[in-house]
């Protein structure tokens, strides 16, 4: 299938593999391995010198799918699967960087990024965490040794946007890999390798997914960096997705475009009412006139995405903000109380204490996250049962 047809078209049938039974839905090969002709053919098999299927650690029909599939919708050259988001982030760190290289990661990122990239350290990889959204926060933190810039756009939770086509242009200049964790908007509402990225990452968990079933990631880009360099990687260390995840996954691809569009426009109205609301003092989403990044994020993306956050109004004491925000939580009868995103079920949480709780203070505060923040991932469910939910818990 070609990017000639649409893309709705092509969630629905790009990769598609049948095998000699000739099933119309996509096949679930639970194997580990695969048998070959002859020893000759083993041997070619292993070698890489003949293609085909070999073990299921890096080579499975049902995963080759989802890959093509993910790949077809993202532009993108070739894609590699993983077992999750982080585990594709790591692959690409591990494909990427060596002892004495620097990276330089934007301060507003998911909890368990910035320690993995902390945890980078104790093997001589330092990173110097910037704010996001200044491009001169970026150019000023180079190094010599540079050889990585890592960003999400729109950021986990606080909805910053990075310049991809600036980010892109910086990573150019001095010879560093530039990386774009696209888990909040998907291909369905931004592409970044169009902006000149060289590896776009998923967290397939969440959107990709969608209904909050099964755990995937993906790392995506030209095919001399997913083959040459990050496919060794996964081959040797077999953070693999598994088939039936892979299926699943295929499945959530079909419908992804669909469900985006209608969580989005949700999330715009709720996103609105919530700015007007006197318990609260600000609200992060990029499609609200009061965004400093609006203009941006319409460039970029197609579509704002689903995830809320806002910040109740301040008072003197953070133990009792803190309080708060667990109260309005708490007092939620609707909303799903998980830390996970990207679910048909609207999913509420407190990320100072739970996606950023094993942060330390310090580094909450350089990326914004305050004891009053709560973050909201917009599910399908209706408007006004959702803004009700919410007057309920802030009322309380």
């Amino acid at each position: 299938m070609t990017d000639d047809f649409d893309f709705d078209t092509r969630a629905v049938r790009a990769g598609t593999l049948r095998s000699e039974f000739n099933e119309h839905s996509e096949a679930l090969f639970l194997t580990s391995s695969f048998v070959f002709k002859s020893a000759a053919q083993a041997a070619a098999r292993f070698s890489g010198d003949e293609p085909g299927f070999v073990y299921s650690r890096f080579t499975n029909p049902t995963v080759q799918m989802f890959e093509q599939r993910l790949a077809s919708l993202e532009g993108a050259e070739d894609c590699l699967a993983t077992a999750s988001g982080m585990a594709a982030i790591l692959a690409v760190c591990l494909a990427g960087l060596r002892t004495g290289d620097h990276v330089i990661c934007s301060a507003n990122v998911f909890g368990a990024t910035v320690q993995l990239f902390t945890n980078l350290e104790r093997f001589g990889i330092e990173t110097t965490f910037v704010r996001g959204a200044d491009p001169e926060s970026w150019r000023a933190a180079v190094r010599p040794r540079t050889k990585m810039l890592f960003c999400e756009t729109p950021s986990n939770p606080l909805m910053e946007i990075v310049d991809l086509e600036a980010f892109a242009q910086l990573g150019r200049r001095i010879g560093a890999l530039s990386v774009v964790d696209n888990c909040f908007c998907t291909p369905a509402l931004q592409r970044p390798l169009a902006f000149g990225i060289d590896a776009v990452i998923h967290s397939a968990t969440k959107y990709i997914d969608g209904q909050g079933r099964v755990m995937g990631g993906a790392v995506l880009g030209a095919r001399s960096l997913i083959r040459d360099a990050v496919l060794p990687v996964l081959r040797t260390t077999g953070p693999s997705l598994s088939a039936f995840n892979a299926w699943v996954l295929l499945k959530g691809l079909e419908t992804l475009s669909l469900r985006l569009r209608a969580q989005s426009a949700t999330a715009s109205a709720l996103a609105r009412w919530l700015e007007a609301h006197a318990g609260i003092e600000r609200v992060y989403f990029s499609e609200l006139e009061s965004h400093p990044q609006r203009e941006l994020a319409r460039r970029q993306q197609t579509g704002p995405g689903a995830v809320v956050s806002f910040d109740l109004k301040a008072t003197s004491a953070a133990a009792d903000l803190r309080a708060r925000a667990w109260r309005v939580i708490d007092n939620t009868r609707l909303m799903s109380i998980t830390a996970n995103l990207g679910d048909t079920r609207t999913t509420i949480t407190h990320p100072a204490s739970t996606t950023h709780g094993r942060l330390t203070p310090e580094a909450r505060a350089r990326a914004g996250i305050g004891e009053g923040l709560i973050r909201i991932a917009v599910g399908l469910e209706a408007l006004e049962d959702l803004k009700g939910d919410l007057e309920h818990a802030l009322a309380g």
